[in-house]
């Protein structure tokens, strides 16, 4: 069975500049971006569909980025992959004292067992201090500093939410939000009624946040949600293009109330107990 510094040397191989792969040779970081996104959501994606089966694979597709990286920075002489290795350890180690005493990877663990809020709590002042010590100047930082800009709108929201909501800036209950989520809703259809675009982008925008705040509120991942709209969508639309090739038709030439008809038997299948969403 191959191991990681098979890995690594097949990386280095196919970067050799004389005998490696040219696809791989014209590669950059910024070209290779678009595939790690690409391959982490096919790792969230096996997740959620519960296929154990290929997530080694896709997994496996995902390492395979971190090497890539990895190898564009020893070819400049930036980094090696074992001070990846070496930082994420290491910073894993020190967000834990309370698993590892002392710093200690291989110590006796804390006999004292924390709380879940402990826990997090903890970890968000570990954070803020590395982030203090990163900074280059203090007195500039932001508790915003560190999310990154390439994260999905959705996730990037709810993250500089939760952020904000350390501090106290932060709603106190859930229905105030839904207030919010109305109050949104209204401006938008004042930005309509002005026939103004730019405004109703705008609100558009604002009201997304305020629906993925209150999601967050409800403890509930707004990418995810929106992820599994998307594929409860894909399906009830999959099942009209089928029930219309059986029946000879095309779907341009059905009114909208019949393929609303088709929709209701579509939702009717999947969940006989439910017709309302």
């Amino acid at each position: 069975m191959y191991q990681l510094d098979d890995l690594l040397y097949l990386m280095a191989r196919l970067r050799d500049p004389a005998h490696g792969c040219p696809w791989d040779l014209k590669q950059s970081y910024a070209s290779i971006v678009p595939y790690t996104i690409e391959e982490a959501y096919e790792v969230a994606d096996a997740i959620e569909r519960g296929d154990f089966d290929h997530l080694p694979g896709e997994l496996g597709d995902l390492l395979f980025q971190v090497v890539y990286y990895s190898q564009l920075a020893r070819e400049e002489g930036r980094f090696e992959f074992a001070q990846v290795v070496d930082g994420i350890t290491a910073k894993l180690i020190r967000r834990h004292p309370h698993v590892f005493v002392g710093g200690d990877l291989y110590g006796a663990p804390d006999q004292a067992r924390l709380e879940e809020a402990a826990v997090k709590q903890r970890w968000e002042e570990l954070k803020a201090q590395e982030r203090s010590a990163k900074a280059a100047v203090p007195e500039q930082l932001s508790l915003l500093d560190d999310v990154p800009v390439a994260l999905p709108a959705l996730s990037r929201a709810c993250k500089l939410q939760k952020r904000a909501a350390q501090v106290g800036f932060d709603w106190p209950a859930a229905l105030p939000v839904v207030d919010k989520v109305r109050e949104e809703l209204d401006e938008v259809l004042e930005a309509m009624s002005e026939n103004d675009p730019e405004a109703v982008a705008q609100e558009i925008g604002d009201l997304l946040f305020a629906v993925t705040n209150l999601a967050r509120h409800l403890r509930v991942d707004p990418e995810s949600a929106l992820r599994a709209a998307n594929a409860k969508f894909e399906r009830r639309f999959r099942f009209i293009e089928q029930a219309l090739r059986e029946a000879g038709r095309a779907m341009e030439d059905c009114t909208l109330e019949e393929l609303d008809a088709f929709w209701g038997q579509a939702k009717k299948l999947e969940d006989p107990a439910s017709l309302d969403d």
